[in-house]
């Protein structure tokens, strides 16, 4: 890495500090389009519907799968894009959704799962960031993720304007003000997200190899985000764990010189996130806590807003402090060793 470069002179610190323009620039080009895909859904009352992703995007069909099941009351569940292009296989999916989510919509595997899926009966969304791609040609209802250029490896404005569509899809489908509500907010809330000062993070993680990384509900799939970006950027082996897992096996990892990163958002989850505070800190942990308050260990800033966007303002904030910390480390956050911007799967 060159020893001249600085935490504010990456490409990811560009592109996470544009994440709330590109969420204003897709709720503008894309309002008609999830208003007529809102009625699509209410008139379909699809029996399941079903998630098609890897990496960043697979992290955020964890948010849609909680989302969707909580707020629409439909079974979610994700596919394995090897069924169709390894095993061949291809399994009915009539009265099926398939939301297939891609920053590039060209890795092969996707595009060979979506395409047996439609073939079987399955009503497809894409949310694409390229509107070239096959991805988003093949889709019945194609929206544009309208993140803009993205080169850095590491995806940021991409994740979370994932995030913002689905929140949006939601929202239309189910009618639902409270949701409405938290979508017209969310783009100025991420500007003030992202300046938040998560610093203190840094004297706790700059020498750690290994940590967890804990959400609950909604939540969870933003906690797998950051667990990711643990490793691709830092180069520290991070695990992501629900908050009710992680009692189980994995907590016997924990202890001195083993950092937790603690997530929570304002709705039913937090008593137990909450209480998952004590236990770590009763462990001698070192532990950060981000939309928890009165909690041990060093706590993180966090916004007051709609538990609903709560995981998206937290994955704001730990972008730029993990941008840092990775600099800080004496690595590129924009070219993780033997990564690249499109991973070919097949």
């Amino acid at each position: 890495m060159s020893h001249s470069l600085s935490s504010q002179s990456t490409l990811m610190f560009a592109e996470a500090a544009e994440a709330a323009s590109a969420v204003r620039r897709q709720h503008a080009r894309n309002a008609e389009a999830v208003t007529k895909l809102g009625e699509t859904l209410r008139t379909m009352r699809p029996r399941v519907f079903i998630t098609l992703a890897r990496g960043s995007s697979d992290n955020a069909a964890t948010f849609a799968r909680y989302l969707v099941e909580t707020q629409a009351g439909v079974l979610t569940s994700s596919a394995s894009p090897s069924i169709a292009s390894v095993y061949d296989a291809a399994p009915p999916m009539q009265g099926a959704v398939m939301l297939a989510i891609s920053q590039s919509g060209r890795s092969p595997d996707l595009v060979a799962s979506a395409t047996a899926a439609k073939e079987q009966g399955a009503f497809l969304i894409s949310l694409v960031n390229d509107e070239d791609s096959p991805l988003f040609a093949l889709a019945d209802a194609a929206l544009p993720l309208c993140a803009g250029p993205e080169k850095s490896v590491a995806a940021t404005k991409s994740f979370i304007a994932t995030l913002a569509a689905i929140l949006h899809i939601v929202a239309e489908w189910t009618q639902d003000a409270r949701i409405a509500r938290a979508v017209t907010a969310l783009p100025d809330l991420l500007d003030r997200a992202w300046t938040l000062d998560w610093s203190p993070a840094l004297p706790v993680l700059d020498h750690a190899d290994h940590l967890y990384v804990v959400g609950r509900g909604h939540g969870f799939g933003v906690a797998q985000e950051m667990a990711l970006k643990f490793k691709e950027t830092c180069g520290v082996h991070a695990e992501a764990f629900s908050a009710a897992e992680v009692r189980h096996g994995p907590m016997a990892l924990v202890g001195p010189g083993f950092p937790v990163l603690l997530t929570a958002q304002d709705d039913e989850s937090q008593a137990s996130v909450q209480s998952l505070a004590a236990e770590f800190a009763a462990r001698h942990a070192p532990l950060l806590v981000a939309g928890l308050k009165d909690a041990p260990g060093t706590t993180l800033p966090a916004l007051d807003a709609d538990a609903l966007v709560q995981p998206i303002l937290l994955v704001q904030s730990f972008y730029r402090m993990v941008n840092e910390l990775a600099v800080a480390r004496g690595r590129d956050p924009d070219r993780p060793p033997t990564l690249a911007k499109v991973t070919e799967t097949v």
